[in-house]
Formats: structure tokens, sequence, C-alpha cells
């Protein structure tokens, strides 16, 4: 139940997130954040909030992981919108990689959204979101976030 125990600390953030989303752009947009994670429950919740000091927001993430099945929930909030993201991404990790899924909309349009979690050692990991509108056939990748250790 500690799968997230190597985000416990501060990292600095390189994100690339896609301008348009589902429209078949290909124009990247880039900015650094700061993320602080903290642990709890013993390692089965955690909770980080990162900050985007060039975009004007803040984002928080809570991440709770049910005993029995050994799948976490994570919760997404932002600054700009008040309130717990719902439904939660739902997964579990094997190995070095964490895969969680929803179904969720993405301006009107309901859409599969899945995260990918990859850890790269002590001082690096990696988050990525995609977005499926044909049944999970194909993804669309729409953001990245590179995480090294502060």
């Amino acid at each position: 139940m500690n799968d997230f125990d190597f985000f416990i600390g501060t990292w600095n953030v390189h994100n690339r997130r896609l301008v348009s989303r589902l429209t078949g752009s290909d124009e990247w947009e880039e900015f650094a954040g700061r993320s602080t994670c903290t642990r709890h429950f013993d390692g089965a919740a955690n909770v980080d909030e990162i900050v985007f000091p060039a975009k004007g927001f803040s984002g928080l993430t809570v991440r709770v992981c049910d005993p029995a099945t050994r799948e976490w929930s994570i919760y997404w909030a932002s600054s700009t919108g008040g309130a717990l993201g719902l439904p939660p991404m739902v997964g579990r990790f094997e190995g070095g990689r964490g895969e969680f899924y929803a179904d969720d909309a993405h301006e009107g349009r309901p859409v599969r959204c899945r995260f990918i979690w990859t850890v790269g050692g002590p001082d690096s990991c990696r988050w990525e979101q995609a977005f499926s509108v044909d049944g999970e056939r194909t993804w669309e990748t729409n953001w990245t976030m590179d995480f090294t250790r502060a």
C-alpha cells in the first residue's frame, strides 16, 4: 500500500501540455512547476500540491489506497475550480509503472482518461495523461510531467 512512497518530497516539474486536445493538434506548451508530496496512513494515502507560477494556478492531488483491492483512487482539484474532480482515477502499480483510468468529459465530450506513472529511480519519475474517444483503441497523450527531486 505504499506504491507512491517514491513520490514523497519536493520536486521540480517540467510540464508539456497540448494546446488543443482532441483536435489533431501537435502544438505543445511547456512550463515549470514545483510539487510537494506528503505521506499519510502509513503509506496508504498521500497528498501533493503542485504550483504552476507561469500559469497562475495550483493543483492538489489526493491519493488513497483500498487495502482489500490494492487499488488507488486519485482525486484532483485545481485552484481555479474549487472542487475535487470526480470520478476518481482508479488503478494500481505493477513494478515501477502505475496505470489509472476513469470515464470523464472534455469540453462536454465523453472521454476515457488514463494516467500513467513511471518511476525512473529515486530522483525522477514521470506522469502522463491521455484521452481516448474510441473505446481505448487509441490514446492521445495530452499532458506530461517530468519530475526531478529538488
